[in-house]
This record gives C-alpha cells, sequence and structure tokens, in this order.
C-alpha cells in the first residue's frame, strides 16, 4: 500500500468518505468516531482505510485494552489496508495513566500487530511529540526504531520554529535513504509546510481533514490544498524545477 505516497483523508465519520475526492485512502479515527464498528460494518466505499484508535495518552480519546478488541475486530474488513498501533504500546514504554499497564498493553497490541500481518493489514506504528522536535540524530532513530516495530513508522513532532522543521526535513531524507518506510510532519504553524515537503523527501503518508474545520491535529491543511502541494512540489523535485507561481 505505502510503495508510492499516501494521501489520507482523516474522519470520524465514514459517510462523509465519499467526499474525499482528492485522497487516496481514508484514515477512520475510531476513536473519535460513534460506533465505529457499524460504521465499518456499513463502509462500501472505494477509498482504502487506514484504521486508528488513538490513546488517550497519546492526543486521542480512547482508554483502556478494549480499544485493541475494536482495532483487531477492524483488520477483518475488507477495505482496511493498514492500522495505526502507537509505538509506546508495541514498545512497553507507554506512560501509566491508570488505565492499562505497560505490560498488558504490550502484550495486546503485538497480538494486533500479529493478527493485522496475518489478514495482510500492514502496521503503522507511530510516535507523536507533543512538546517539541528533537534534534535530527534522535529523530532517525526514533524513526528507525518505528520503522522495526511496524510497516511505516510514522513520527509527528511538534515545531517551535523552522529550524524544527527543517530537522524533520532532514531526518525524513536520512531515515528514507537508510531503507526505512517512514511519515513524517510537524504539527503547529512553525512546521505546517512540512505536512507538504516531507513527501518529497520520502514520507509516505500524509493526513489532511475531509471536512477542513474537523482537523485531527494541529496544522493540518485542507483536503485538496494538500493534494495540490504534494503534487507539484514532487513533480518539481523530480523534474528538478519548480512550478511557476500563479497570478
Amino acid at each position: 500500500m505505502f510503495e508510492e505516497f499516501v494521501l489520507a483523508a482523516s474522519t470520524d465519520t465514514l459517510a462523509t468518505a465519499a467526499r474525499a475526492d482528492a485522497a487516496d485512502a481514508v484514515e477512520f479515527r475510531m476513536d473519535l468516531a460513534s460506533d465505529p464498528l457499524d460504521q465499518l460494518a456499513a463502509y462500501e466505499g472505494a477509498l482504502p482505510l487506514i484504521v486508528t484508535n488513538r490513546a488517550a495518552w497519546e492526543g486521542g480519546s480512547a482508554e483502556g485494552p478494549a480499544r485493541y478488541d475494536a482495532l483487531s475486530a477492524a483488520v477483518d474488513h475488507p477495505s482496511v489496508v493498514a492500522v495505526d498501533v502507537e509505538l509506546a504500546a508495541l514498545a512497553g514504554t507507554l506512560p501509566a495513566d491508570g488505565s492499562i499497564d505497560a505490560a498488558t498493553a504490550q502484550s495486546r497490541a503485538s497480538a494486533l500487530r500479529s493478527r493485522a500481518r496475518e489478514a495482510g493489514v500492514e502496521v503503522v506504528a507511530s510516535v507523536h511529540d507533543f512538546e517539541s522536535t528533537p534534534a535530527v540524530d534522535e529523530l532517525v532513530d526514533r524513526l528507525a526504531t518505528a520503522a522495526a516495530a511496524g510497516d511505516v513508522g510514522k513520527l509527528a513532532t511538534t515545531a517551535r520554529d523552522r529550524g524544527d522543521a527543517l530537522a524533520m526535513l532532514r531526518a525524513t531524507d536520512r531515515a528514507t535513504a537508510a531503507g526505512h518506510r517512514v511519515a513524517t510532519m510537524c504539527m503547529g504553524e512553525p512546521g505546517r509546510h512540512t505536512r507538504a515537503v516531507a513527501p518529497v523527501y520520502g514520507s509516505v503518508i500524509g493526513y489532511a481533514p475531509v471536512v477542513a474545520a474537523e482537523a485531527t491535529a494541529p496544522g493540518q491543511y485542507p483536503l485538496d490544498t494538500l493534494r495540490r502541494l504534494v503534487d507539484d512540489l514532487r513533480g518539481a523535485a523530480e523534474m528538478g524545477d519548480y512550478p511557476e507561481p500563479e497570478h
């Protein structure tokens, strides 16, 4: 699925997927959805699905071990091509939040990974840093660890300035050159442009909301805007040129 760049339209309502003409896939945010498994059962859309049931300790709304049950059920749906699992759960390093202990989370996350692979569903091992963007070497290490834990290593950090954005782009380039499949972006306004530029350096997944007013992360572009920016920049990079500005 991720041999080429995939633009995923994020939503918590699969009925809106028909409006995601510019996307290559839909990220279904199960943790934000009403009756997510019922929505999945009713889904007959053309776009493949990446299912995410983000833990509360990493910026989502899901809590406790039941979220793994929901994801395990989701991978049986024929439209599901990838499942997002937090690296901290797979590595047994999640913070203590009272809803589940690290050992149980690791066991459940590892079982989910195995279940997904048996079903031919790829695993996106994700890391989110809502505080900062580390130095390039640490970013590369995080990406390598995430990519080894899943089929794609996803890293989203928070940029405080353009230097942070540049660090993420450099790390993306280095990780890709090392043979890792990665999805990278900086959250927040100073790093917003990385969502469009990181695919030039090898990032294989981008995210944008189906409905612009319902962004699932800070700094996301509208779907149509990100599609145009990514396509223009990648095309220019392949040609060794850049498009003329529109007047």
